[in-house]
């Protein structure tokens, strides 16, 4: 007789979409972690997860999912496309290139703005064919419900130029302020206080969602949608 489970779940796909995306995490979870600040043989586009083991007060359950060498959950999940790779095309090989490289480390230079440690920040890297690096990267993101993805946003801004009237300091900026060109931008609504209180939440499993941040300056709660941290 057949499984009923089986049933109800119909045949394995190693094609699927979603076993795609998992097979890409499942690789960059084997390969060894590293300091932020070694990237110099780092070639190629892909994803990474950058980590946190640091005294920052409000990342403690971070701090102790990462340290000892074990490495379990991501602060950060991103990716580095192929240059170019935005105006479409079949033609990228994303083993060539440093985008990897050039991302990490417009990371870690804002981190070192910043009043967190850069000695306290780890990475793993992936190079990926470019096809299938925004799959991985949301595959990750789902799986580990990063913090600095899912709660504090802006630390994978960059430079926006010329501020436009309705661009305002990220939360992450405001939670550790320091960058240069934070400077040119409105002041962000959220408090520090506020903002920490967030993480808290997050961590105790009673926030899922951003601040949304509207164009006259007011901010609406995401939904809670039982995240745990």
């Amino acid at each position: 007789m057949r499984d009923p489970a089986l049933s109800q779940e119909g045949p394995y796909n190693p094609l699927d979409k979603l076993n795609l995306g998992e097979s890409v995490a499942d690789a960059l979870l084997r390969v060894p972690v590293r300091p932020l600040s070694d990237t110099a043989d780092l070639a190629g586009a892909g994803v990474y997860a950058i980590y946190y083991s640091g005294s920052f007060k409000p990342y403690r359950p971070l701090k102790l999912l990462n340290i000892g060498g074990r490495f379990a959950r991501p602060i950060y999940v991103g990716k580095a496309v192929p240059k170019g790779a935005r105006k479409g095309g079949m033609t990228y090989d994303a083993g060539r290139g440093f985008a990897l490289r050039d991302r990490l480390r417009q990371h870690a230079a804002s981190i070192e703005q910043t009043d967190l440690e850069p000695r306290d920040f780890h990475y793993r890297a992936l190079t990926v064919d470019d096809i299938w690096i925004p799959l991985g990267e949301n595959v990750l993101i789902e799986k580990f419900q990063p913090l600095w993805n899912r709660v504090i946003d802006g630390f994978g801004n960059k430079d926006p130029g010329r501020r436009r009237a309705t661009q305002y300091r990220s939360s992450w900026d405001v939670l550790h302020p320091g960058r240069d060109f934070t400077r040119k931008l409105a002041a962000n609504p959220l408090t520090q206080a506020r903002i920490v209180k967030r993480v808290e939440d997050f961590f105790a499993g009673r926030l899922a969602e951003k601040d949304t941040i509207h164009e006259d300056g007011t901010e609406s709660d995401g939904a809670d949608d039982g995240l745990q941290g």
